[in-house]
């Protein structure tokens, strides 16, 4: 089943089912008005909604044309978003780069940090921001919904709560977070809205590309129009999103509707960095990493973070070429206060 939720003129849009292939979707505000309300109440309202999908497909369901430019991130806003680290990789150039060494309980551990959520931006708008100095950059990621989970759940209930997955991109202000770390609190300037995908699955949809914890196909990201970032999400993930929600609930119950990012996909390559797919590699999902690779190799970074009138389009496609979530693509523009 896959879900979108339409713009209107209220916060959190309407709700709607989408067909397979992303070209019709049904309302079903007699069921949910909302993604937030659908799972508030999964139980009941999960049925309902499969019914409407199965109808979709076989043309037994009054539909209308989706647009994905119509569709807001499928959570508007949400109660919580906590972004994890699980690709090790990453975190390892991240602190090669700037010569620090790092814990070994960052391999038995994840980092985790708390964004804000009440804010989302749809996976058509602008990335708004007010000095190209801050350092913009993308970072193109995995996330899953979840519903409730009890404080203390094992890894093998959290991945049962997952209820639907989608993509993001966490967008990253990278000029600032040094300052922000040092000061020993971690990020809140330095990480604007995301964005997340036009359509979030249920995990049936992802079929054997999914293995319980782990999304196994490459995630695509281009930047201005050429490939940047072919990284399978499914590889060098060393902690599923199972050992990512029990992570997150160790000390508190997590309430339906809990946004949950894999962080930075990131893939090595003969078991070093990875590289550029002009390389031979896997690419980038971020620019940060390349620019970590580069200093690592230089002693300088070469690649600009993005400008003004910059895109990044971040897609997923299934083995047969089919996208499953929709596309992110977004422009860098300048924020200007009205």
């Amino acid at each position: 089943m896959k879900l979108a939720t339409l713009k209107d003129s209220t916060r959190d849009g309407r709700l709607v089912v989408v067909s397979k292939d992303l070209s019709r979707c049904s309302d079903v505000g007699h069921i949910a008005r909302t993604l937030q309300a659908a799972l508030d109440d999964w139980a009941h309202a999960e049925p309902r909604l499969a019914a409407v999908a199965e109808g979709l497909e076989t043309g037994a369901q009054p539909a209308m044309r989706f647009h994905e430019h119509d569709a807001a991130s499928p959570l508007p806003r949400a109660y919580q978003w906590a972004d994890g680290s699980a690709y090790v990789n990453h975190v390892e150039l991240v602190r090669k780069a700037r010569n620090a060494e790092m814990p070994a309980t960052f391999w038995t551990e994840p980092l985790m940090y708390q964004g804000g959520s009440d804010s989302f931006l749809g996976p058509r708008d602008a990335i708004l921001v007010a000095d190209e100095s801050y350092g913009i950059d993308m970072e193109a990621e995995i996330a899953v919904i979840v519903d409730d989970v009890p404080m203390g759940s094992t890894i093998d209930e959290a991945r049962c709560a997952i209820r639907l997955v989608m993509l993001v991109n966490d967008v990253s202000l990278r000029g600032l977070i040094p300052a922000e770390l040092a000061k020993g609190f971690g990020f809140f300037q330095s990480k604007p809205s995301s964005a997340f995908s036009p359509i979030a699955v249920t995990i049936d949809e992802l079929g054997d590309a999914w293995d319980g914890g782990k999304l196994h196909l490459p995630l695509l990201v281009d930047l201005n129009g050429q490939p940047f970032g072919r990284a399978n999400a499914g590889i060098d993930m060393t902690f599923d999103f199972g050992e990512l929600i029990a992570h997150a609930a160790k000390t508190r119950p997590l309430g339906a509707g809990t946004i949950i990012g894999s962080g930075t996909v990131s893939n090595k390559l003969d078991d070093g960095p990875g590289k550029p797919i002009s390389q031979g590699g896997a690419g980038y999902s971020c620019i940060a990493e390349i620019r970590m690779i580069e200093t690592i190799g230089t002693g300088a970074a070469a690649t600009p973070f993005m400008r003004f009138g910059d895109t990044v389009r971040i897609e997923m496609k299934d083995v047969h070429g089919r996208s499953i979530f929709g596309a992110i693509e977004q422009v860098v523009a300048r924020y200007e206060r009205q």
